[in-house]
């Protein structure tokens, strides 16, 4: 996967605009860096290396870029692998040459970043693999970081799965309170019909097979089995037709992944690719330029 290009379709417009919110941010939870602006000269000069203290797939590595434009600093940086490449124990991944205050100011931020998006995407991978072979397509949710939902779900593109949502816009989602409040999917479905024009796309979250027949009825464009047996699941499978996608939510682990899968829905979803993910160990060393 070439670096840069994943990255760049990704972080367009709002996508982008967080990131650097995010970035903002973080710069401003650590404050004014008082130990190294006391302990080096303005003019000092530093090469970092970041290097990989585990096996894992690498996810992050554009963003360290948009992390050092951030410190209005001049910097040069060497990529020494590409994004989403497996890495072993020992790797190099980016060298840093600049000014040793903003690369130090900008070291926690970037290891940060980097190890948890890396997690995500190494634990995407596994699942992946999971569903080698098959035809299901595997999604993310939205249980993400608050503030960290764009860098999260790109982290599971690298690992080569697929986003659900981005937001609350990009899908009409009709969950168990929506369904309960109105008394019926199909009087939901309809509201939604009537409050747009054209109506967005919309799912419903079946808890029954019951509800799966009703939302075939309705006429919907995806329906989600959420946190059904597996035998409620096969038998729900068979009232939805080709014209109707499927999605399997619910529980959704390493352990139950590939027998979930061969029940052959369109999509299985799973938080636990963002939610359950465990940052990666990386490392920084600096020295003298």
């Amino acid at each position: 996967m070439n670096t840069f290009t994943l990255f760049s379709n990704f972080f367009q417009k709002k996508a982008l605009l967080c990131l650097h919110e995010i970035i903002d941010l973080a710069f401003d939870e650590d404050g004014e860096d008082l130990t190294s602006n006391a302990v080096f000269p303005l003019e000092s000069l530093a090469n970092a290396c970041v290097i990989a203290k585990e096996d894992f797939i690498v996810a992050g590595l554009p963003i360290i870029q948009e992390i050092l434009k951030r410190t209005n600093g001049e910097s040069k940086i060497v990529f020494h692998t590409n994004e989403g490449s497996q890495v072993q124990t020992g790797s190099k991944l980016i060298s840093i040459h600049g000014h040793t205050r903003k690369i130090l100011k900008s070291e926690r931020i970037i290891l940060n970043m980097l190890s948890k998006l890396s997690g995500i995407a190494s634990q995407t991978d596994k699942f992946c693999k999971q569903l080698s072979g098959s035809k299901v397509r595997l999604l993310d949710t939205r249980k993400t970081t608050p503030g960290l939902r764009y860098p999260e779900k790109y982290a599971v593109l690298v690992g080569g799965a697929e986003n659900h949502r981005l937001n609350l816009q990009e899908m009409l989602m009709l969950k168990d309170n929506h369904i309960d409040h109105c008394g019926s999917i199909t009087k939901a479905v309809n509201l939604l019909r009537k409050a747009y024009s054209p109506c967005p796309a919309i799912e419903v979250e079946c808890r029954t097979i019951n509800d799966v027949q009703e939302a075939v009825q309705a006429k919907v464009q995806r329906i989600m089995l959420d946190n059904m047996s597996h035998d409620e699941m096969q038998a729900a499978l068979e009232f939805i037709p080709q014209s109707i996608e499927s999605e399997i939510s619910g529980r959704i682990t390493l352990d139950n992944l590939k027998q979930t899968a061969e029940l052959n829905p369109d999509f299985i979803s799973s938080g636990a690719l963002t939610h359950s993910a465990r940052s990666v160990d990386i490392s920084m060393t600096i020295t003298p330029a």
